[in-house]
Order: structure tokens, then C-alpha cells, then sequence
């Protein structure tokens, strides 16, 4: 046996074969052919099982609404600020937490009204002739679908399966709580009437039919409930944006398998947020009201205490004599004492806004300051500001998860009420300057007063105090109607472009042609890579250029497949290409015999590197055409360990070499005939227990000596040069030798062995021979030898050409069998 280190590759190239890779790509068509049609399949099977996707949407624009009713002297209007802050609270202001909740609890989006499919539940709420009305009180089954069958007009079947379900939850709306539900693992089933209520418990709710529904009777439909905060999380995801071309215009786009959902939470979203916005408007007008409000309710019982009062000290006196020569007096201390309260309601709101300003982080419910007569530019900037900002923070405190966000908001409020109790003092200073001098004014004033009698300075006092308070009362009801029609003027900063409306189309999923895509990937490359690693593992000669890669021994011939039950391939079909393959190996033989200048007898070796590469095959058909060339030929069976030859020939291998060699018989006694004129075989004879020793001996010399005297040629199968040493032995004796390698079957690392062989000189005059050769692309090589030789369509006139069934007809000629 050889050693292992005789195996080298030393001698190979380790260059990778573009264009034989490629060739045998196209050879395994058929994977990819496989591959393709079931990666389309499967891409099909899921696209068929993926529900529909549509995307609507709609468009605003927000607008810098001024009132027309508002004055500088009323300072009621919320200012949101300048437009393109309005539009970046009202993209905040879409996307938030707070918002959506507002709007899927209104919609009441967490109920899905369901149908099933063929694939799977189908989203048909718009579209079913019921509703369903909660009570959101109690709770209701969390995740299980509720199947809804319609017995009748007024009848209609709930089922529940909780079949495998030990323990289910239950959700409360009021308070987005959960609570647990055990049930008795069976399908629940029970009848109701339709406005009737349903008190269950797991389950509480109204069903009501839809004005005008018909054609429903026995139809099956599917309520679920889901988890509120998970329905607010999939809306909160809005997609929207600003318009590149108008920043004033903002485009929504929703994403939903139900067009009806989309349509209305589209538009819902927008008019709650242009209710909100309004609203916020009108903050400052409505802080006023309220706190006019408050003050009047106060005020009425002191001008009716103030109205009595003068009523009891005028009654039974002389009205005219009263007021005679104190009317001048009553006009001037009423404007003066007019002037005092105004100054005294100035330094009471300021004094009241420091507090506020000092003590609360709450700004949003601020009275406007011209509720008490303040006009200061600064003041009404500053409190307008510092309530926008305190509303924005609160709107975006549930929307935004930013600590950096909210601290910038947290110095900006800081900086205005800095700045603004600054004006405070400064507003303060001047109104305590004025409220001395009118001090003063009303101190001169009552010092004439008091030269009047006694009465009349009653009756002056009692009217002054009534004018004052008529006065506040007169003027805070004037400043109520002024808010409130300036509330009522006011309008949404923010109108439809294009409200969502379902026209038709808007699918945008699946995306199928992406999945076709990825099948059409997938399915070039799982063969590419299959192949791609079945040729890096591939260690086996696959064509001539393998061999010339990995040796310098020359090539002599190349053999086709094999096309007959038996060995005897030429004898049985002398005209097929196989045939003039092996004729063509002869001719060459016979030049590297004239080159070599062999007179007589020729003696030629055949070996391989393993069994089964088809040795015997190749010396029976070589010997059968030098044979049919009327030359005597014989083959010498030498492989003692596995004899083979003798069963092509239909004669026994009781005698044969080994007779010969032991001594047992005689050349002529160990040569058998064939029915192949001018071939004689020589079989191996019983399997020894020395067959090296035998084909060392000197017998071994005489036998070959012998038969030269006899045949023309002479065929030495041996055992393979692989495996055994045996054939070393014998080289000596041969002219010629050819090693036998097999398409798809000789490991590369076995031309090693003979390169090795070949150097130390233990095999000569050696060349190779490519047998079972299939010109395929999946052996990478789709070029060179052939059965035809090149003759095409003329060849058929020279040979007998087998043309190979095409698979496709092999198994239709089954199917017809």
C-alpha cells in the first residue's frame, strides 16, 4: 500500500474556473428551474394571505385668522404666536399621546368589528348593519373574538369560544384598568334580542342595527375589544408633515386596512384639533368672562344695598332741595372717585399677578389685564406669552419624553416672568403716583363739601358711593359683552384643504412585486450558492482541463459513457462514437510505438488509482479494436486480488495466470478463446495468497516472454497503482502504459500518485486516459470531445450516434405504460 504523504498537490493550480463554473451552472438548470417555481409559491401563498393595505390622507392649512372685532384696547385674543409656530404645535400636537387618546376614545376605535376571510379577519367596520354600545363601567373580553350570528330581524346568536383558554382578562374603559376572568373552558353560546342589554361577566354591552340594514339574516360577524393604549400607540404613529413648497399647508397620511377608519380618523383628528385650537384662542376671553363673571355676582348685591340705601334717605325729602348746589360737586367727586377705583383695580390685579406669578407654575388661567384698565404694551405681551407657553408645555407634556425639551420651555417661562414682574413694579410705581394725586383731588373736593348743611353732605356721600358702584358694575358688564363678542367672532386658525374622502384606490400593500422580487433572489441564489459549494467541495476530475491543471503526463483519449449492458462496447456497436473514441487511442498507441521504435509484439499496461474507474472496461475494448484490425491481441487478466475479465466473454476463470505462475499449467492450457476474432483472453485464476509475490516471479518474465512469440498485442489489466504495488512490478515488462481516469469519480489528489511515479521513474512511457466522459455543462466543461467528433449532422452517416431520451419523454412514456 502507498503512504498517505504521496497524496500532494503540489503540482495543481489553485486558480478557481470562471467559465467552468459558469457551464456547470447551466447544467443544474433544472434546480434553478425547481428552485424558481417554489420560492414563486411560496411568495404568492403569502401575498394571497397578507391583508390589504391602504393609505388615505388629507391636508390643512394653518392661518394667522386676525379678528376683526379685536382692538388694542381689548387684548382678549389668545396669541398662539406667529404662523410658523402654530404649525409646529399643530404637528406636535397631532402626533401626541394625549391628543389620539382623546380621538380613539371618541371613535371608539377599540372595538374592531370583524368578518373572516378566506385567509384571515377582515376589518369591516363602516360596513356592518350593527353597532355595538358599551358600558364602560364594567368590563369588557380583552382579545377574544365575539361571533355575532343573526337568527333574525330582532334575534341575533353571541359565542364565545374559550375552548384551551383557562384565564382571560377583562378591560375597563372608564379607568384603562385590566382584571381577570376565569371561565369554564367551553364555547359560550346564548341568544339575544337586538337592543336588548347584555349583562354577562365578561361582557356588557347594547347591539343596535343600522338605519336602513337589510339583507343580514344569517350572517356571521366578529366583535373584538383590544387594549386601549395599544389601539392610541398604532394612531399616534400619524405620518405628518409639512408641504416643501407652503410651510403653512400640513399633510397627513394614515395607514389602516379599513378605508372607513381611516376617512374618519383622518377628519376627526383635524376638527377636535381645530375645536382645541379655538379654544385656546379664546383663552383669554374666556379667563375674563369667568372672572367678570365672578365679580358681578358680587357687585349685584352691593348696588342693590347701594340702591336701597339712597331710596330710604331720599324718601320724604326734597329731592330737588338735595341736590340744589351740590350737582358741580357730585359730577367731579364721582370722576375723581371713578379714577380711584380704576387706579386701586390696576394695583390690586398687579399685586394679585406678582403673587401669581411668584407662588403658581400654572399660567394658562390668567385673566386678561385689560380686565382691570391695564394698557401697559409690556404687561399684555408678557402675560400673553407666558400663557401661550404654558399651554404648549402642558399640550406636549404626554407627547414628548424630553427633559432637554421641557427645561428650554422652563427658561423661557422663567426669562418672561422675570422681564414681566419688572413691568409690574414699573406699572405699579406710576399707578401709586396717580392714586396720590387723585387723593389729593378728592381731599380738596370733600373739604368744599363739608361747607354744605349737614344733609346734603348725606345725601353727596350716599349718591357717590351708588355712582361708583354702578359705574364698576356698568363697566365690567361692558367689558363682559366685549369678550364675548370677541369670542364669538373668533375663528380656527386652521382649515381643510382636502378633507380624507374615499374615491377609490389608495393601496399601497402588500407590496407583492416586492416579494416576487425577493422569490425571483431567492431563487437564483440558493442554487448559485448550493452549486457554488458543491464545486469548492468538488475534488473529482470532471474534464481535460482538470488534468491538464494537474499534471504534465499527456492525455492520449477521452472516452464517452459507456452505451451497451456489457464491456463489450465496440465489438457489439463498431460505428458508434465510443468506438471511433477508442480507434483513436489505438492510432495514437500505434505512433508512440513508431516514435519508441517497438518492433513485434506490443505489450501495453492499463492501471487507475482506485476500482471502478473503469480499467477492465477500457482493456477490454482496446484490446477488441486492435483485435478487429485483424490483429492477434490478447488481454492478461493481472489483477489476482478482484479478477473481473473473464465475465464479459461468458468463459470461467478456473485457470489462468496464477495455474500458470504456481506451475500448474502450461500458456497454451491458461489462453481461452473468445468469439471476438483475433482476441484471446488470459483470466487471473483463483485469487492467491500472494499475488505480489507471483507477479515478482520469474515465471511471470516467461509467460510474457511466451506470449509475445504468439500475439501482436498484448493487454496487461492490472490491479490499480492506487490501491496495490502490483502493477509496479509489471511495468517493466510493457511498452506503454495508460493510466484510466473517470469523469466525476478519479479524485484529483490520485494524479499526485502518478506524478510521483512518473518522476522516480517507477512508471514510463505513461499517458492518461479520461473515461466515461458526459459532455455536460454540470461538469463545467461544455466544449472540446464529444461522441461526434465534430462530423455533426454528416456524422450520423459515418457512425451509429445514440441520442439520449429527453427526461421529460422518459416520464411520459411512463405514464403511458
Amino acid at each position: 500500500m502507498l503512504d498517505l504523504k504521496d497524496f500532494n498537490f503540489s503540482e495543481s493550480q489553485n486558480t478557481f474556473d470562471f467559465k467552468g463554473f459558469f457551464l456547470k451552472l447551466i447544467g443544474y438548470w433544472k434546480w434553478f428551474l425547481v428552485s424558481l417555481v417554489i420560492t414563486f409559491l411560496i411568495a404568492y401563498n403569502v401575498n394571497i394571505r397578507k391583508e390589504k393595505v391602504y393609505g388615505l390622507g388629507a391636508s390643512v392649512v394653518v392661518k394667522d385668522e386676525n379678528n376683526s372685532f379685536f382692538t388694542s384696547n381689548t387684548s382678549l385674543v389668545f396669541n398662539w404666536g406667529g404662523v410658523s409656530e402654530k404649525v409646529q404645535t399643530i404637528v406636535t400636537t397631532l402626533r401626541s399621546r394625549t391628543h389620539n387618546e382623546y380621538v380613539v376614545d371618541r371613535l371608539e376605535y377599540y372595538i374592531q368589528y370583524l368578518q373572516k376571510g378566506e385567509y384571515y379577519f377582515e376589518d369591516v367596520y363602516g360596513n356592518t348593519p350593527f353597532y355595538v354600545q358599551i358600558d364602560k363601567n364594567k368590563g369588557q373580553l380583552l382579545g377574544l373574538p365575539i361571533k355575532i350570528k343573526f337568527l333574525s330581524v330582532n334575534k341575533y346568536e353571541l359565542s364565545v369560544d374559550f375552548t384551551d383558554i383557562k384565564s382571560c382578562n377583562l378591560y375597563h374603559y372608564v379607568d384603562y384598568t385590566k382584571s381577570s376572568f376565569k371561565n369554564n373552558n367551553k364555547v359560550f353560546t346564548q341568544t339575544f334580542l337586538i337592543d336588548e342589554q347584555v349583562e354577562l361577566p365578561f361582557l356588557n354591552l347594547t347591539l343596535h342595527l343600522q338605519p336602513g340594514s337589510d339583507n343580514f339574516l344569517g350572517k356571521e360577524y366578529y366583535i373584538k375589544f383590544n387594549d386601549f393604549n395599544s389601539v392610541v400607540a398604532k394612531y399616534k404613529n400619524i405620518d405628518v408633515s409639512l408641504n416643501s413648497k407652503a410651510q403653512s399647508v400640513v399633510n397627513l397620511q394614515l395607514e389602516g386596512s379599513n378605508k372607513n377608519r381611516l376617512v374618519e380618523y383622518l377628519n376627526a383628528t383635524v376638527n377636535i384639533l381645530k375645536r382645541n385650537q379655538l379654544e385656546s384662542k379664546n383663552k383669554f376671553a374666556t379667563n375674563t368672562i369667568a372672572f367678570i363673571d365672578s365679580t358681578l355676582a358680587v357687585m349685584e348685591g352691593r348696588i342693590k344695598d347701594a340702591e336701597n340705601e339712597l331710596k330710604d334717605f331720599r324718601q320724604g325729602k326734597n329731592v330737588f332741595e338735595l341736590e340744589s348746589g351740590g350737582e358741580m360737586l357730585t359730577q367731579k367727586l364721582s370722576e375723581y372717585d371713578i379714577q380711584k377705583d380704576q387706579i386701586d383695580r390696576k394695583i390690586k390685579y398687579l399685586n394679585h399677578l406678582k403673587s401669581y406669578l411668584e407662588k403658581s407654575t400654572d399660567f394658562s388661567k390668567l385673566p386678561a389685564p385689560s380686565v382691570a384698565g391695564i394698557d401697559d404694551p409690556n404687561i399684555l405681551t408678557n402675560v400673553s406669552k407666558l400663557i401661550q407657553l404654558s399651554a404648549q408645555r402642558d399640550e406636549l407634556s404626554y407627547a414628548v419624553k424630553n427633559n432637554t425639551y421641557f427645561t428650554e420651555f422652563d427658561v423661557e417661562m422663567d426669562a418672561v416672568k422675570k422681564v414681566l414682574l419688572e413691568n409690574i413694579e414699573s406699572a405699579k410705581s406710576a399707578s401709586l403716583i396717580d392714586l396720590n394725586i387723585v387723593r389729593n383731588n378728592i381731599a380738596q373736593a370733600e373739604g368744599q363739601v363739608s361747607l354744605l348743611p349737614e344733609q346734603k353732605q348725606e345725601h353727596l356721600k350716599i349718591t357717590r358711593k351708588y355712582n361708583l358702584i354702578d359705574n364698576i358694575y356698568s363697566t365690567f358688564l361692558h367689558k363682559r359683552q366685549e369678550a364675548l363678542i370677541v369670542k364669538a367672532s373668533n375663528v380656527s386658525d386652521i382649515e381643510f384643504i382636502d378633507s380624507a374622502k374615499d374615491v377609490g384606490g389608495g393601496l399601497i400593500g402588500p407590496k407583492t412585486s416586492i416579494n416576487y422580487i425577493l422569490a425571483f433572489i431567492l431563487g437564483i441564489l440558493i442554487p448559485f450558492l448550493i452549486v457554488f459549494v458543491l464545486t469548492l467541495l468538488d475534488n473529482n476530475i470532471n474534464n481535460s482541463d482538470d488534468i491538464a491543471k494537474l499534471t504534465k503526463i499527456p492525455l492520449i483519449g477521452v472516452i464517452g459513457k459507456k452505451n451497451t449492458e456489457n464491456n463489450l462496447s465496440v465489438f457489439e456497436k463498431p460505428k458508434s462514437p465510443l468506438a471511433e473514441s477508442f480507434r483513436a487511442i489505438r492510432s495514437s498507441l500505434q505512433f508512440l510505438y513508431k516514435k519508441q521504435k517497438v518492433d513485434g509484439a506490443k505489450t501495453l499496461m492499463l492501471t487507475s488509482s482506485v476500482s471502478g474507474e473503469g480499467k477492465t472496461f477500457c482493456s477490454i475494448n482496446l484490446a477488441t479494436v486492435f483485435a478487429l484490425s485483424e490483429k492477434k491481441t490478447v488481454i492478461v487478466g493481472l489483477d489476482l486480488r478482484k479478477p473481473k475479465i473473464f465475465g464479459d466473454f461468458n468463459i470461467d476463470n478456473v485457470t489462468g495466470v496464477v495455474n500458470y505462475l504456481i506451475g500448474q499449467k502450461s500458456v497454451e492450457e491458461v489462453i481461452q478463446s473468445t468469439h471476438v476474432p483475433y482476441l484471446d483472453v488470459i483470466s487471473s485464476g483463483p485469487i492467491p495468497p500472494n499475488p505480489a509475490e507471483l507477479l515478482m516471479s520469474e515465471a511471470m518474465h516467461e509467460m510474457i516472454e511466451e506470449l509475445k512469440k504468439r500475439y501482436d498485442y498484448i493487454i496487461l489489466d492490472t490491479p490499480p497503482v492506487g490501491l496495490v504495488a502490483d502493477a509496479l512490478e509489471l511495468a517493466h515488462f510493457c511498452d506503454a502504459t495508460i493510466y484510466v481516469t473517470r469523469q466525476g469519480y478519479t479524485k484529483k489528489g490520485m494524479l499526485g500518485v502518478v506524478n510521483e511515479r512518473h518522476k522516480r521513474g517507477e512508471l514510463h512511457n505513461i499517458s492518461i486516459l479520461l473515461n466515461g466522459f458526459q459532455n455536460k455543462a454540470k461538469y463545467g466543461y461544455g466544449y472540446g470531445y464529444g461522441y461526434g467528433y465534430g462530423y455533426g449532422a454528416y456524422g450520423e452517416a459515418y457512425m451509429e450516434v445514440t441520442r439520449e431520451i429527453p427526461w421529460w419523454k422518459k416520464v411520459l412514456n411512463k405514464f403511458k405504460k
